[in-house]
C-alpha cells in the first residue's frame, strides 16, 4: 500500500504570525474576565446597606472539570467555561439603609397579622412553628419601644391568613385558616374594640376563604380574593357589608364586582378614596390528601406583580406593576403622606432550584405619580413580615427570614422589631 506524504512548506515568517495570532486570542479572553469580574465586583458593593451587603452578581462563572479518563496534560484544556444564575439573581440595586434593632416581640410567628392605631401596633396570631399556632394578641407602643397588653383571641377565632383592617378604634376580623400545618379556612368573623378589649361577632362570609384581600371602603368591609377552601384555587369573588362603629348594618354579604385576578398574600389599601389591591401569587400549599394532621404539602405558585384600583366607576383599572413580582405582603404596608411603602416578601422561585426566594427591598409607590421606587435595603429578607410607622421611623417584626446574604430561601420564624428613619423619594 502506497501512503500519501506531505511535507510541510517553510516560511519565513508564518511562525511569528501564528504566535501573535494565539497571543492577541488569549489576551481578549484574559480582557473578557477580567471586565465580568469588575462589573460583577460593582454590581456587588454599589447597593451594600450598613448592615453588610447581601447583593450578588446575577450571574457567576464557574468551571466544569472534564470527563473522566484522557491524558492529565489535556484535562485543563478541555475544563468547560458555563455561565449560571446565582441564587441571588432577584435582589434590586437599592440606597443603603441604616437599621436599629429593637425589641423583639414576646413570641415568634409567621403569616400573622397586625394593625396599627395611633402609637399601638395590636399583633395577632401566626403560627409559632408549623404544628403550633398562637390564639392571642400582643401589643408594640411606638412612643417607649416597648411590647405590652397580651390578651387572648376568640377560641373560634382563625389562627392565621386573616383578613383585617381597622376604622381607628375597631378592628374587624375575617375569615382566615384554623390551626396548624395546613388546615383549610373557616368562615368566622369578628370586631375587636380596642378600648375596651371585647370582641363581637359579626356575619360569617358566604364562603370561607384563606387569606384574601380585605379593607374598608365608602362605608363597607370588602373582602375579596385570597384562595378557596383547598388553599390552593384561586378565589374571584368580592364580598362587602355595611358596617359603622363596629356594628354590622346589615345581616348578608352583598357581591361586588369580582377582582380581575384571585389569589392570597396582597396588600389592600385605600388612597383618596380609592381602593387599590397589590402583588399576591395564585396557589399555594394544601394538606397532604389523607393526612390526619392536614400535613402541608407542595404545589405550583405564581407570584405576581399585578396592581388593580377601583374608584366611582366600580370598574377595575390596571396600574403600574411592583418593581418585582411580591406577594407575603398582606400586613407588609404602611402609608406615610401620599405614598404606600411595602416591605419584603416573596418573589417567582429559583428558575433552576425551585426553591422560594425571598424579598428583601422596601418599595415606594408615589399614589399621585403612580411611580414605584426601590426605596431601600432590610437587614434581611423577609416575608409576611408586620410593619408601622411612627414619628417618621418604619418599623417591621416578625416573620420568616433568609438562610443567609448568598441564600434567600426561607428558613427561621422571627420575632425581631427592627426601625428606620424612612427617606422617601418625592
Amino acid at each position: 500500500m502506497v501512503r500519501a506524504s506531505w511535507k510541510p512548506q517553510h516560511h519565513p515568517h508564518g511562525g511569528s504570525v501564528a504566535r501573535l495570532v494565539v497571543v492577541a486570542l488569549v489576551g481578549l479572553l484574559g480582557f473578557a474576565l477580567v471586565a465580568d469580574y469588575l462589573w460583577a465586583s460593582s454590581s456587588r458593593f454599589s447597593s451594600s446597606s450598613r448592615l453588610g451587603s447581601w447583593n450578588k452578581p446575577p450571574a457567576s462563572i464557574i468551571l466544569h472539570p472534564p470527563p473522566q479518563g484522557g491524558a492529565g496534560k489535556d484535562k485543563k484544556k478541555d475544563a468547560v467555561l458555563e455561565r449560571v444564575l446565582s441564587a441571588t439573581f432577584a435582589d434590586l440595586p437599592a440606597p443603603e439603609t441604616k437599621w436599629e434593632k429593637m425589641a423583639s416581640a414576646p413570641v415568634p410567628r409567621l403569616d400573622g397579622a397586625a394593625i396599627q392605631i395611633k402609637n399601638l401596633l395590636y399583633v395577632f396570631a401566626g403560627y409559632g412553628t408549623i404544628d403550633y399556632v398562637h390564639s392571642h394578641v400582643d401589643i408594640y407602643n411606638f412612643t417607649d419601644n416597648t411590647w405590652g397588653g397580651r390578651f387572648d383571641m376568640p377560641k373560634e377565632m382563625a389562627h392565621s391568613h386573616l383578613g383585617m383592617v381597622t376604622d381607628g378604634r375597631y378592628i374587624y376580623v375575617v375569615t382566615g385558616q384554623f390551626g396548624p400545618q395546613c388546615r383549610g379556612p373557616i368562615g368566622h368573623t369578628f370586631v375587636l374594640d380596642t378600648e375596651t378589649k371585647q370582641w363581637r361577632d359579626m356575619p360569617p362570609l358566604p364562603l370561607p376563604r384563606y387569606a384574601p384581600a380585605t379593607q374598608l371602603w365608602k362605608g363597607r368591609l370588602h373582602v375579596m380574593g385570597g384562595s378557596k377552601e383547598n388553599r390552593h384555587t384561586p378565589a374571584l369573588e368580592h364580598w362587602s357589608l355595611a358596617v359603622k362603629d363596629g356594628k354590622p348594618l346589615e345581616k348578608e354579604w352583598r357581591s361586588e364586582i369580582a377582582i380581575p385576578r384571585g389569589g392570597p398574600h396582597r396588600a389592600c389599601v385605600v388612597f383618596d378614596d380609592r381602593l387599590y389591591v397589590i402583588g399576591g401569587q395564585e396557589g399555594d400549599f394544601m394538606a397532604k390528601p389523607g393526612s390526619p394532621i392536614f400535613k402541608c404539602s407542595r404545589r405550583n405558585e405564581v407570584v405576581f406583580g399585578d396592581v388593580y384600583m377601583l374608584d366611582d366607576e366600580m370598574k377595575w383599572k390596571v396600574l403600574p406593576s411592583l418593581p418585582k413580582p411580591d406577594s407575603h405582603i398582606e400586613f407588609a404596608w404602611t402609608i406615610v403622606n401620599n405614598s404606600l411603602v411595602v416591605v419584603g416578601g416573596t418573589t417567582e422561585k429559583h428558575p433552576v432550584t425551585k426553591k422560594m426566594v425571598l424579598v428583601g427591598e422596601i418599595f415606594q409607590l408615589n399614589f399621585d405619580t403612580q411611580k414605584w421606587s426601590v426605596i431601600g435595603k432590610l437587614p434581611f429578607r423577609v416575608k409576611t413580615t408586620l410593619v408601622g410607622y411612627w414619628n417618621g421611623w418604619l418599623y417591621f417584626t416578625s416573620g420568616q427570614r433568609d438562610r443567609g446574604p448568598d441564600n434567600p430561601a426561607p428558613r427561621k420564624v422571627i420575632g425581631e422589631m427592627w426601625r428606620t428613619k424612612l427617606k422617601l423619594r418625592s
